[in-house]
């Protein structure tokens, strides 16, 4: 188990690996454009049309103080660096999926994933099975 300083350090440093893949995706769009402009003879494009270095700084600040602090909340559930980076890189969806659930079963799932057994909704039959219309000919 990972102590809550090392938690939120690794996760903090997975927010960053998270952005910086971010960054680079920005890149590569701005490299692609600028060898269609040379390949057309076309102006090439600047970078602030890819990149916003005001906004992309602060979304990458944010970002990896959600990594900590995803780490800092999981720390106890945490059991290696590599869990805790990936807790930090992950952060903003699983921070946004526990601040939805109204129930602790509903944070534990997957986004999408329905519950199964006595806890489940019921569902009626026309809901599980698919309608077949068939048309005259």
């Amino acid at each position: 188990m990972l102590t809550w300083i090392e938690a939120v350090g690794a996760g903090a440093g997975g927010g960053l690996i998270a952005e910086a893949v971010v960054a680079y995706g920005r890149l590569h769009g701005w490299q692609q454009a600028r060898y269609e402009a040379r390949a057309t003879n076309d102006p090439l494009p600047p970078l602030g049309r890819y990149m916003d270095p005001l906004a992309d700084s602060l979304a990458a600040l944010v970002r990896v103080a959600l990594g900590g602090a995803a780490g800092w909340l999981l720390h106890t559930e945490v059991t290696g660096i590599y869990a805790a980076v990936t807790v930090g890189a992950s952060a903003p969806a699983l921070l946004a999926q526990i601040g939805r659930a109204t129930t602790p079963m509903q944070a534990l799932r997957p986004p999408g994933a329905e519950v199964q057994g006595a806890l489940a909704e019921p569902v009626t039959p026309e809901e599980t099975l698919p309608v077949r219309r068939e048309t005259a000919s």
